[in-house]
């Protein structure tokens, strides 16, 4: 079955609640069979560098907007950097608080907004931040790993960054928009069938 978020996190009541995060194992359960494992109707092998790899599934009701849009999924680089000695001192022990041990990723989505979406949409959104979560590429293209063997890690960006209204315009100018268009004029690889029957059971952008 397709987890859904806690109610007192999904829903909004007339009491203002405070910004609140919660630890999902259950999604990251249903992530690993879904999309990790091989076995799986949803299996996706772009995501195979991911199978031995630490992850940290967050909920959270905390609104977050950037560039005029609503975020609802976000997937981070551990252990945190970009802060002062005290602060990232702080959040790495949450992090670890939260999960015991220093995920490699950590990946956290809207409460509120995975509550009200279909098993197409969740899945997307569930997709689109492990994409995000990349091995990363030695100047010859081939994946990078560390001393121990392991895959070394980085954040991905998406693969296209356009505005609808330069494409309507203009054409589909940038190799990667030229792709994008001829892969969304395809049938989906996924059909709804084929998620109900791993799930079981808005137009939103994700970071």
């Amino acid at each position: 079955m397709r987890p859904y978020p806690p109610e007192d996190l999904a829903t909004f009541s007339d009491i203002e609640m405070a910004d609140r995060f919660m630890p999902a194992p259950e999604v990251l359960d249903w992530l690993r069979d879904t999309f990790l494992d091989e076995g799986s109707e949803l299996f996706n092998v772009d995501h195979q560098h991911l199978r031995d790899a630490k992850l940290g599934v967050l909920w959270t009701n905390c609104d977050n907007s950037r560039a005029m849009r609503s975020v609802i999924g976000q997937a981070e680089l551990m252990p945190p950097m970009a802060m002062g000695k005290w602060q990232r001192a702080r959040a790495i022990q949450q992090v670890e608080e939260w999960f015991g041990d220093m995920p490699d990723f950590l990946i956290t989505f809207s409460a509120p907004a995975a509550h009200g979406m279909d098993d197409a949409s969740f899945c997307a959104l569930v997709e689109h931040e492990l994409y995000h979560c990349a091995q990363k590429m030695d100047q010859y293209g081939m994946p990078k790993f560390k001393e121990d063997g392991t895959p070394s890690f980085a954040i991905l960006g998406h693969d296209v960054e356009e505005f609808v209204g330069v494409v309507a315009r203009y054409g589909a100018i940038d190799p990667g928009v030229a792709a994008m268009v001829e892969v969304a004029n395809h049938k989906p690889l996924i059909g709804a069938a084929s998620i109900a029957g791993a799930c079981g059971t808005c137009l939103r952008t994700a970071a």
